[in-house]
């Protein structure tokens, strides 16, 4: 029992080195940052967990596109709606002065584009237009809160809709997640705990296909890793501050192995370049850890 009992020690103190180097790699990527920066890590198989400010609500932005999509994919599932359902797009949907690749495919509206068209668009391009409408499908932002809560997601709120967040900077705020609530739900959505293994599947195959956020979480992974994720980012207000410089993911190791990871970048004075890099400096720290 004492030969079990040392060897559980030492593992113990492996374990507490590693993290602590890991620490430390972080601090030095965040020191003298002028920003909030709310980190958490979780190994799905091994249990590892990382912290930092992860009890921290900060503005998702277009992070909460994930949370969407999954009460959208809820309703598929109820019956409520349906993917192959045909939604008419024309100016009162298609809003300009906002990042929208379906306004930008369908610059004179049409009579009906299939609703995973939208959901697609939404998540791996992070169109603002296919958001919304998906949002007054659900009835609003208190469907998507509501079905949250019923998942016994907590430390998230969602109360406004990108054309609202475009009219009013400190409205982004009300629209917040901690880094905690952020893996969190990851992991419930892996686990099969959000929706049915047909909707996961194929919300993972959307958010593997993600193409925004290139200088963020996978910039510096190789290439080629399997990462399932969705970004958010705010722009800068007329004073040069950054509400939100956002993304989560779910990345699988070489080894088959698989961890959540939220970096948020929050009330930044620093560049956006600068914001970037740190999220792809603490991703690079972290995928090291795990590939030890």
């Amino acid at each position: 029992m004492k030969k079990i009992g040392l060897l559980f020690l030492l593992i113990s103190s492996f374990a507490f080195a590693q993290q602590s180097v890991l620490d430390q790699k972080i601090n030095s990527i965040t020191k003298d940052k002028k920003a909030t920066v709310g980190i958490s890590v979780l190994g799905f198989e091994s249990g590892f967990n990382y912290n930092k400010n992860s009890d921290k609500k900060l503005p998702m932005q277009s992070v909460f596109k994930f949370h969407i999509a999954a009460a959208v994919l809820d309703f598929v599932e109820k019956r409520k709606l349906s993917l192959d359902q045909k939604i008419v797009l024309d100016k009162s949907n298609l809003l300009e002065n906002t990042w929208s690749p379906l306004r930008d495919k369908y610059p004179n509206g049409s009579s009906g584009v299939p609703l995973s068209e939208i959901l697609e668009l939404t998540v791996a391009k992070s169109d603002n237009n296919g958001c919304d409408i998906m949002l007054k499908l659900l009835g609003g932002t208190k469907t998507v809160q509501k079905f949250m809560d019923s998942k016994g997601v907590k430390g998230f709120q969602i109360k406004y809709n990108e054309a609202e967040m475009h009219k009013d900077w400190n409205v982004q705020y009300e629209n917040y997640s901690t880094t905690q609530s952020a893996v969190d739900v990851l992991k419930k959505f892996y686990d099969g705990k959000l929706l049915s293994k047909k909707s996961t599947d194929y919300l993972m195959k959307v958010m593997l296909s993600t193409s925004t956020g290139l200088n963020k979480l996978i910039e510096q992974l190789l290439k080629n890793t399997p990462v399932a994720r969705k970004t958010g980012s705010s722009g800068k207000n007329d004073s040069g501050l950054t509400g939100a410089e956002n993304e989560i993911a779910i990345i699988t190791l070489p080894n088959g192995k698989h961890y959540a990871i939220a970096v948020f970048v929050s009330n930044s004075t620093e560049s956006e370049v600068t914001n970037c890099k740190m999220i792809s400096d603490i991703s690079k720290a972290v995928w090291d850890h795990f590939n030890k």
